[in-house]
């Protein structure tokens, strides 16, 4: 799939994907996967469909979805470079993302976030209505061992 607004371009094609930018920010900028190794986040992407965000065929956009396909979606690793944050963008790629055919008709859509709640909101998500339900196995450091 592709959508295009003004100079921008959403893709869901895995091998458009800057892995480098990508991983450079997942990385180095992000809270959620600070020292993450590379070889992790290749095979995440490998495993996932995929989203980039991308100005002149230079990408500054990322969000991938892990999914069965048919009744349940994990949205993560969203960002915008920080140039280009501020502008709408990251709502965009959202709205792109959240129209997939292949993501239509899920039961359940999650995504875990510090800080975009509002962002996310605007979207249909909410706070865990049942939240003693939900379980999780977490292991925050997983990526700060020495190598």
């Amino acid at each position: 799939m592709k959508w295009e607004k003004g100079e921008f371009t959403v893709v869901d094609r895995r091998e458009a994907l800057d892995v480098e930018l990508i991983y450079n920010f997942l990385s180095k900028s992000s809270y959620w996967a600070k020292g993450i190794p590379r070889e992790v986040v290749v095979k995440a992407l490998d495993h996932s469909l995929c989203f980039g965000l991308f100005k002149d065929h230079r990408q500054i956009g990322f969000g991938r979805v892990v999914t069965d396909l048919a009744t349940f979606a994990y949205l993560a690793d969203v960002f915008i470079v920080e140039d280009y944050r501020g502008k709408g963008l990251g709502k965009w790629l959202l709205e792109c993302i959240l129209k997939h055919p292949e993501l239509q008709g899920l039961r359940r859509w999650m995504l875990s976030t510090a800080d975009a709640q509002e962002l996310y909101h605007q979207f249909g998500f909410k706070s865990l209505l049942k939240p003693e339900r939900f379980m999780e196995k977490h292991n925050p450091d997983i990526y700060q061992h020495e190598v």
